[in-house]
Parts: structure tokens; C-alpha cells; sequence
């Protein structure tokens, strides 16, 4: 296939693939949707009850699915005809945001229901992000182009993780978290028409039963130095700094006197440092510099986590939390970049499954205990102990950043 011909900057060229734009497109709508219920939840969540546990206890239910079905959801998705059943699960999603903003608006929502929807929301999710990270290759169609349309793509999240929030503080303020999780509803059909449009190739399938579908899959990542110590600062990344998210609504209304539009705009401080981190990450070329922007990320992440945790003051806590998202945006990415541009298309979607398992699956773990923990020691002594615990091991990956970088390199040649 002949590169199309575009006059884009580098640093967009995969959206030069048509198919791409057209899921472009309607990945925007999508997202900004789903952060805007992401918001809605949690302060549907603190506003009912006060409990910064059952922040955790929600935060947990809807990603730890994602923890125990991710892999096996990637082993059954590299076996399947995946737009097809990416455009299915839009659709239960849609099902899942309309039936949550019907409860909400009846007033029969309540702890058990919202533990439940977060629970179903997590199952669902556990096979959307793989199915839909899996199929960017397919929509690029030239191997060197998929780096930059997932640092693309991961650009569009945090551009609607930094206006979503924001944007919710405001509804919320003006209308109701009911109308909020019905406008999520709506905005998963975006994806689906631009899917339609799409006319591409199906990506290469897996062989063989679930069970060697699976241990394939396992086989590789435990055996590829380079892949497993990825998924291991991925691992901590996520269990540490990522918990911020968790006890953001204690600080709005408790550290600072706020409300939803506080939490708004916290929120959006952490989605525009995770914008620039994506727009940095577009910029780099070659795996070399991916590998170096892990580490950068890693210590940027542990060393804002803990001035957030002492700002009282609300400019240097924005500033804190724009570096926090910064830093945990570019873990996450160059490792997705990283993983996905080393997996052989027939093992990709175990890949993806294997990589958002960890992401979300130790979000989920770092979130609950945050939550637990911050009941009797705080929210802010609880944050400084998780950067604390980031920072050591900031220190662990340091000893291992020369054998990664060639190890990096061999692998990918």
C-alpha cells in the first residue's frame, strides 16, 4: 500500500489514511462523552453519601473488570471480526449511559445501583479498549504510521480529558448528573457512524482454541524482557499516581471549599498536562526516545503527585495536577506505542488486552486503596505516600534504563 499523499505536518500524518479520520472523528465525540459521565459519577457519588471509601469502591468496580476479563477478553478478540463487535459494544455502552441517566433522573439511583452499573461499565470497557486500540493498525494500513496515530489518538483523549471535565462542572451546575450520563449515551453513536464509513481490510485473526489463544499470549509477554518490564512500570504507575483521580472530589470540596466546578476544573488542570504530554510524544521518533520518555514520565508523575498533596494554595495544586497528568499520559502512551509497535498483528489484540488490563486493572487496585486509606489518614497524606512509593521505584527503573534501551532496540529492529 503507497503512503497517501498529504501535506500535514509529521506530526499528523496518520491522519493523511482516510479511514483513520473517519474514526478520528468519531473517537472525539466518544471520549468527550464518556468523561463527561466519568465526572458526573463521581460527584453523583460524594454528593449521596460523603464517603471517600465508596469513591474507591466505585472507582474499583468499574476497572477492575478490566483486571480479571482484559485477557481473556484480547485472546477472544484476536479470534473475532473486530469492527463488527466494536460497533456492538457502542451499543450496549449506549444502553448502559441511558439506563444509568434514567435511574439518576427517577431518583431510584442508590449505592448498590451505582456499584452495579460501574461493574457492568467495567465488563463493557474490557472489551472496547482493546478492540478499539487493536484496529487502529488497520485504519493506518503502513506499520510506521501506527506510532503516530496512537500518540493521535491518545492526544484526543486527554484533549477530552482536559475539556470534559470542565464541561461537566458546568452542565452539572446548570442542569442535572441525569442529563449528563444521557448525553454520554448519545455521543457513542459518533463512533458508530464513522466505523460504517470505514472500508478497510480485516485485521489478521488468531488461530486456534481460546485456551492456546491465550497462553500464546501470556507466553509472549512473560518471555519478552523488554514487554514485561514495560508492563511493570505500567503496573506501578497506575497503582500509585493514577489514584489521584479517586480522592479528587475530597479536595475540590473539602481542601479547597468547591464544588462540581471545582472539581471541573482540577480535573481539566490533570487533561491539559496530559494533552502536552500526547503532543510531545507525537513529536518523538524512533524507540529509543519512547523508552527515555517512560522514565521522564515515571519521575514527573511521583514529584507532582506529592506537591499536589501539600498545595493548598489553588494555582500551584493546578499546576501540580497539570504535571501529574503530564507525566502518567506519557507513560502510558509511549509504553501503548511501545507494546503495540513490537506485537505481530496476530498477537496485537492480546496485546492491547494485556496493556489495558494493567492500566485500568491497577488504577482500580491504587484507586481502592486510596480511597481506604485516605478515610483515617487524609486525602493529602495519602497522595505524598503514593508519590513517595513511585519515587523508589523511579529509582529501581533507573538501574535498568541501559539494558531496556538496547533490549528496545534489538527487539524492534
Amino acid at each position: 500500500m503507497t503512503r497517501p499523499r498529504s501535506r500535514l505536518p509529521a506530526s499528523l500524518r496518520a491522519l493523511a489514511h482516510r479511514n483513520f479520520r473517519f474514526y478520528f472523528a468519531g473517537q472525539a465525540v466518544s471520549i468527550l462523552g464518556s468523561w463527561i459521565q466519568q465526572v458526573s459519577l463521581s460527584w453523583l457519588v460524594y454528593r449521596l453519601t460523603g464517603s471517600s471509601a465508596l469513591l474507591g469502591v466505585t472507582a474499583f468496580c468499574a476497572l477492575i473488570p478490566q483486571l480479571v476479563v482484559g485477557p481473556l477478553a484480547g485472546a477472544w478478540i484476536d479470534r473475532q471480526d473486530k469492527k463488527k463487535w466494536l460497533i456492538g459494544v457502542q451499543a450496549l455502552l449506549a444502553l448502559q449511559a441511558f439506563a444509568l441517566a434514567a435511574l439518576t433522573w427517577t431518583d431510584l439511583v442508590g449505592t448498590g445501583l451505582i456499584i452495579g452499573m460501574s461493574l457492568v461499565l467495567g465488563v463493557l470497557n474490557s472489551f472496547d479498549t482493546p478492540l478499539r486500540q487493536s484496529l487502529i493498525n488497520s485504519f493506518v494500513g503502513r506499520p510506521e504510521d501506527l506510532p503516530n496515530a496512537l500518540a493521535l489518538n491518545a492526544m484526543l483523549f486527554n484533549a477530552s480529558r482536559f475539556i470534559g471535565p470542565p464541561l461537566a462542572g458546568l452542565l452539572l451546575g446548570l442542569t442535572s448528573e441525569a442529563l449528563c450520563f444521557a448525553i454520554n449515551g448519545c455521543s457513542f453513536l459518533a463512533l458508530v457512524i464513522g466505523l460504517l464509513r470505514i472500508e478497510s481490510r480485516p485485521p489478521e485473526r488468531a488461530t486456534g482454541s481460546m485456551g492456546q489463544v491465550f497462553r500464546e499470549g501470556v507466553a509472549y509477554v512473560w518471555h519478552t524482557w523488554p514487554v514485561r518490564t514495560l508492563i511493570l512500570t505500567l503496573a506501578t504507575v497506575n497503582l500509585t499516581a493514577s489514584a489521584y483521580a479517586v480522592l479528587l472530589p475530597v479536595f475540590a470540596r473539602d481542601v479547597f471549599g468547591g464544588d462540581a466546578g471545582t472539581l471541573g476544573v482540577i480535573w481539566g488542570a490533570a487533561g491539559c498536562g496530559a494533552f502536552l504530554g500526547t503532543v510531545f510524544l507525537a513529536h518523538q521518533r524512533g524507540h529509543g526516545s519512547l523508552g527515555q520518555a517512560v522514565f521522564i514520565g515515571s519521575a514527573v508523575s511521583a514529584v507532582s503527585v506529592m506537591v499536589f498533596s501539600k498545595a493548598g494554595w489553588m494555582p500551584l495544586a493546578l499546576v501540580a495536577m497539570a504535571g501529574v497528568g503530564f507525566g502518567i499520559s506519557v507513560v502510558n502512551v509511549a509504553i501503548n506505542m511501545l507494546l503495540q509497535s513490537m506485537a505481530p498483528e496476530a498477537l496485537r489484540g492480546r496485546v492491547v488486552s494485556f496493556f489495558s488490563s494493567t492500566r485500568f486493572g491497577f488504577d482500580a487496585l491504587g484507586g481502592l486503596v486510596a480511597g481506604l486509606v485516605a478515610a483515617p489518614l487524609g486525602a493529602g497524606t495519602t497522595l505524598l505516600l503514593e508519590g513517595l512509593v513511585l519515587l523508589v521505584f523511579v529509582g529501581f527503573l533507573v538501574t535498568r534504563r541501559h539494558r531496556l534501551k538496547a533490549e528496545l532496540a534489538t527487539t524492534t529492529a
